[in-house]
């Protein structure tokens, strides 16, 4: 399935492949390059179209499951302070999503959007840690009667545009999708101290399904 938040590009790649395929065949003399061109050309759009699928996942049930938000890989596990939304300790959790991993993100638990803002920022690169804190980025707080948790999506060296459609007081349902980072970005969690985590650096996480930490 392709994501609908990837329309607009695959449709723009979509284009330019065939006119340039046009343009190459009935412009370009020598066959090698006309040829390579097209090739070229092609494997551009099944890129694009590998980028923005939106595969359906299955997330687990149950209370208190804090759900990973991102396709990608554990880059960063530390305590810190956090005082923007959760005003308490923290364990944040980084997940790295480079180009081959799916980007549309969901939501982590079920619970009301309480709070959003978004930053704008530096590009660095996501798995550096100072990305967290220099990089155009959203901030989104959902909470419900049992934890709050903040998660940030990041944009990285390669993103230049994150897609999140939520408002604050609207519904979060754990697994469903909001919205996306557009090529190559990363996701931090932060949960509420009292979790028991549960992945480890370097894990693989796929969004819906991972479970990162536990609230007992």
């Amino acid at each position: 399935m392709l994501s609908k938040y990837g329309y607009d590009i695959v449709g723009t790649v979509v284009a330019l492949a065939l006119l340039g395929s046009i343009f190459a065949w009935f412009f370009v003399d020598a066959r090698f390059v006309r040829y390579g061109l097209i090739a070229l050309l092609l494997l551009f759009l099944l890129f694009t179209l590998y980028f923005f699928r939106d595969p359906d996942r299955t997330t687990p049930a149950g209370d208190g499951l804090v759900i990973a938000p991102a396709d990608g890989e554990i880059v960063l596990l530390k305590p810190i302070r956090e005082d923007e939304y959760l005003k308490s300790d923290a364990v944040q959790i980084s997940i790295f999503m480079s180009p081959l991993n799916v980007h549309v993100n969901r939501y982590p638990i079920t619970g009301t959007v309480e709070y959003f803002r978004h930053f704008p920022g530096e590009y660095l690169v996501a798995f550096d840690e100072k990305s967290s804190l220099r990089n155009e980025q959203t901030h989104i707080g959902v909470g419900n009667a049992r934890m709050k948790v903040l998660f940030k999506q990041i944009a990285g060296f390669v993103a230049r545009r994150i897609v999140a459609n939520v408002s604050v007081g609207g519904k979060a349902v754990a697994g469903e999708r909001f919205g996306m980072i557009k090529f190559g970005s990363r996701v931090d969690v932060l949960v509420p101290p009292g979790c028991d985590i549960k992945v480890h650096m370097g894990d693989k996480t796929v969004a819906g399904e991972t479970i990162l930490a536990v609230m007992p």
